[in-house]
């Protein structure tokens, strides 16, 4: 009986040795930093088990042994929590590292910059084009409501969702800014001011002047002279599916869109595009100024006067520089 105990305490020592010499090997590969020289990016997909984590990562190099990696995971119970994303793994990160990172969810934050003075339909296809974004768009938005600035979004985030943030954002802004806006200004509502603050956007790129533009249109509101805006008449003409591809002709500007503010009264029915929050902020809050016109200069800026004497003057001007141009 003796023996037999010796025996049973023999094995069972050597065993207790093997199997700490095994966790000491475990913790070791475990802990130690990982083979990557440089950082890598890797997509694990949603639905992803941890087999097929284990193997992504160890054929882009960023673990060099995948059971060390799914058994780790497993003893620290984190096996079943690692998420689904676009995660940037650093240089030398340890499979613990990876593992830690996964299951915080700490995955690439991208940034979807939507220019100013979009239309809803350039936004659409700027949107579709992302990289990183899944998902059908299904209902168009309206024009005007999505707010033209920088969105962050994960790898496999949602298009729709997306789009949900810029409305939300729009109209968190609108509302905001209609609270402070200035006395007087002939809008019945907050969307006049939308449709505004597009037409201002979509008429100069210069920030200072966004104020001074949205002066010149509030006196001629005031005043009921016609806007007579040129991106109206082209939106008029396409629709807002892009650019005119040529420069407005007379026929354009007698074209009886109800865009067109060559020939209708007032605002349009809507907006011609997606504003900033700077056209919107001067569309609702412009300049004091008695100037009623404006033309371009030739550097990329507009000149304004208080005549038409004055103003037709400023046009012929402009004409000469186009012709040299």
């Amino acid at each position: 009986m003796r023996r037999v105990a010796w025996i049973a305490t023999a094995v069972f020592l050597v065993l207790a040795a093997v199997a700490g010499g095994f966790a000491w090997w475990l913790f070791d590969r475990y802990e130690r930093p990982g083979p990557l020289i440089q950082t890598a990016v890797v997509v694990v997909p949603k639905g992803a088990g941890i087999n097929e984590i284990a193997g992504r990562l160890a054929d882009r190099g960023v673990i060099d042994n995948a059971v060390v990696f799914r058994l780790g995971a497993r003893l620290e119970g984190a096996d079943t929590g690692l998420r689904a994303g676009e995660y940037a793994f650093p240089a030398g990160a340890s499979a613990r590292d990876v593992v830690d990172r996964m299951e915080r969810g700490d995955t690439v934050v991208r940034r979807l910059t939507v220019p100013e003075g979009l239309t809803t339909a350039q936004v659409i296809t700027l949107v579709t084009m992302t990289p990183g974004l899944e998902g059908e768009i299904g209902l168009r938005p309206g024009e005007g409501t999505l707010l033209s600035e920088t969105y962050h979004y994960g790898w496999g985030d949602v298009r729709a969702d997306v789009l949900r943030r810029m409305a939300a954002s729009m109209r968190e802004t609108l509302t905001e800014l209609w609270s402070t806006r200035a006395p007087g200004l002939p809008f019945s509502d907050p969307s006049e001011a939308v449709v505004l603050a597009s037409i201002i956007e979509k008429e100069t790129a210069v920030a200072e002047e966004r104020p001074l533009i949205a002066g010149v249109f509030i006196n001629r509101l005031k005043m009921g002279m016609r806007l007579q805006s040129d991106p109206t008449a082209v939106y008029g003409l396409t629709g807002g599916r892009g650019s005119l591809g040529r420069p407005l002709t007379r026929a354009d500007l007698a074209d009886q869109s109800p865009y067109n503010t060559y020939v209708i009264d007032g605002l349009p029915p809507g907006p011609i595009a997606n504003p900033g929050r700077a056209a919107l902020e001067a569309a609702l809050n412009p300049a004091e100024t008695d100037a009623l016109y404006f033309v371009a200069d030739g550097s990329g800026g507009h000149v304004f006067a208080k005549t038409l004497d004055e103003h037709n003057r400023n046009v012929a001007k402009w004409r000469k520089i186009r012709k040299n141009q």
